[in-house]
Formats: structure tokens, sequence, C-alpha cells
């Protein structure tokens, strides 16, 4: 009868303690939430570049996680020592099955800490390309141009290569244009560079280019090389693609385009 009573004891106990653990872990999880709130708020009111507020905001999570779970398991009744020797014993099979996160929490201190890119730079990596919204502890978050959300793991992020079209004020327009071997090249010339010296978007410096670049099977080409603001890049690009047509149709320029001529022999018999 002692025995049971001391079990009944012991269970109603242990019970109180699950009880309690289970409210300081529901009561310690609103509370990290408040917290994160709060962090949230104060890196947005700081200077701190905004590349570094996801990863600060996931590593505090994190370790606020943890200093909870090992409070409870405390409270339980869990010996830190034994816990400790536990995680010591599966550290090796932990630290396997993990190996990619450690990479990628890796590869996120790599980026953090050199910032080949930014928060809002657009970007061109792993196959992918998009703005950059978010670096978190383990990855990397991008929006394609189609409003498409992409996650790039930090480790591959980080060991590959990155274009990163936003990292300078100035960008490149590149264009090609094919006109006819009749046509007068330096005509063409002029109103090519008459349609970039119009455009309000275009630089006078670096000075752009337009030159002959090659005589093809069907076409003399022409390529444009002109600077422009990285913001107006695809403003230039679309409205020259449209203006360098018009004019080349009122000027009756000749524009090549692949053709194929189809001979039938008609066999007497």
């Amino acid at each position: 009868m002692e025995i049971s009573q001391n079990f009944r004891e012991s269970i109603i106990q242990y019970g109180i303690r699950v009880a309690i653990g289970l409210v300081i872990l529901l009561v310690g999880l609103a509370v990290i939430k408040v917290l994160i709130g709060m962090l949230e708020k104060f890196l947005q009111a700081s200077r701190l570049n905004e590349s570094l507020h996801g990863f600060i905001k996931s590593l505090t999570s994190f370790g606020l996680n943890i200093i909870l779970i090992i409070t409870v398991l405390g409270l339980l009744g869990i010996p830190m020592a034994t816990f400790v020797a536990i995680l010591g014993a599966a550290g090796l099979a932990i630290g396997f099955a993990l190996r990619d996160s450690l990479g990628n929490i890796a590869g996120g201190i790599i980026i953090l800490s050199s910032r080949p890119f930014n928060v809002g730079d657009f970007i061109s990596a792993q196959g992918e390309m998009g703005t950059v919204k978010e670096i978190l502890i383990l990855h990397t978050r991008l929006v394609t141009p189609d409003n498409k959300k992409v996650v790039i793991p930090n480790g591959p992020l980080a060991n590959g290569n990155i274009t990163n079209f936003s990292a300078e004020e100035l960008r490149r327009v590149d264009l090609t244009y094919g006109v006819g071997y009749e046509d007068d090249i330096m005509q063409v010339k002029g109103i090519l560079t008459e349609l970039i010296e119009n455009h309000e978007l275009t630089l006078k410096e670096p000075e752009a280019m337009v030159r002959v670049i090659e005589y093809g099977d069907s076409s003399v080409n022409f390529t444009v090389r002109v600077w422009c603001k990285k913001e107006d890049y695809w403003s230039i690009y679309y409205d020259l693609q449209e203006a360098v047509k018009m004019r080349f149709d009122e000027e009756n320029i000749n524009i090549p385009y692949p053709q194929m001529d189809l001979h039938v022999n008609q066999l007497s018999r």
C-alpha cells in the first residue's frame, strides 16, 4: 500500500511538472513571438543593412527556442549532464544528417559577410533570376519578374556563380540590327545614332557606340551599345526595338529574314 501511495504521489508530482512545463512552453513560444516582433521593429528603425534583418531574426529565434527547450527539459527533471551526453553521442549522426543544413548556414554567413548582393538587388544564380526579398539562415528568397517565389539554399548559392544586375549604377544596353546589303550603311548608322540621342533616358557619357559588327549570310549587322541608369535598362531596350523597326519602315530600309525557295520540277511522263 505504501509503495502504491508513493507511486501515485510520484505520478501526480510528475504530472504537475509536465503541466507546468507545457504552460511554460506555450507561454515561452508566445513571448518569443513578441520578442521577434520587437526585434523586427528595432531592425527596421536601425541603420543596419536590410540584408541582415532576416538572418538576425532567424538566428535569434533559433537561439531562444533552444533556451526554452532546455528550460522545459530541466523543469521535467531531466539532468542537463545526461541531456548533453545524449546530444554528444548523437552529434555525429545529427551532423551527418544535417550536413546540408550546416553547409547552408555557413553559406548564409559567407553571403552576409562578403555581400555579393543585398535585399532588393536583381540577381541571376543557380539557374534562376529575380529580386532578392530575404536572406535567411538556410536559404535566400527571390521573386521572379513574373512574380514567382524562388527559394535557393545558401550553401550552393554562396559557392556558385552570381550575377548581380543591380551592383553598379550604370548598365549598357546591347542590341544588334541587320540590314540588307543594298542599303546605305551610313544612312543606317545615322538613323540609329539619332534614335539613341533623342531618347531622354540614354546617357551622353559614357558615349554610345553604333558600328558595323559583321557581314552575315544575308545582312550587314550593326551593334548598338548605349549606357543608361540601371533602372532604365528595360525601358530603353523595348523603346529602341520599336523605334528602330518603325523608322526603318519609314526609310524603306530592308530588314532581312530567313527565306526558303521551293522549286517543284514536274516530270513529264
